[in-house]
């Protein structure tokens, strides 16, 4: 798969993890989801991984016993762990 749609196709799931949670937890991430409109999903991934603190969204979720809705669970997962680098990966 090319990388171009690779990353359109993690954009994607960024916005179902946004949804799912919003669903199966009543968890609205408004924040993220406004990033990912400004953004996309892979610099939004790589900006939240990137920060110095744990997001709102990770801790709201680890509340939920969701983890694998996080942003972090979804980098690590194939295909979608090619778009980071080895640093990100740890650190997700």
């Amino acid at each position: 798969m090319q990388t171009q749609g690779l990353e359109q196709d993690f954009h994607s799931e960024m916005v179902t993890i946004y949804t799912r949670a919003k669903k199966e937890c009543d968890y609205n991430a408004t924040r993220f989801l406004q990033m990912l409109s400004e953004h996309g999903g892979l610099e939004t991934a790589k900006r939240l991984i990137g920060a110095d603190n744990v997001s709102d969204g990770y801790t709201a979720l680890w509340e939920f016993k969701r983890l694998d809705l996080t942003v972090e669970a979804l980098i690590l997962r194939q295909p979608w762990n090619g778009l980071f680098s080895a640093e990100e990966l740890e650190i997700a």
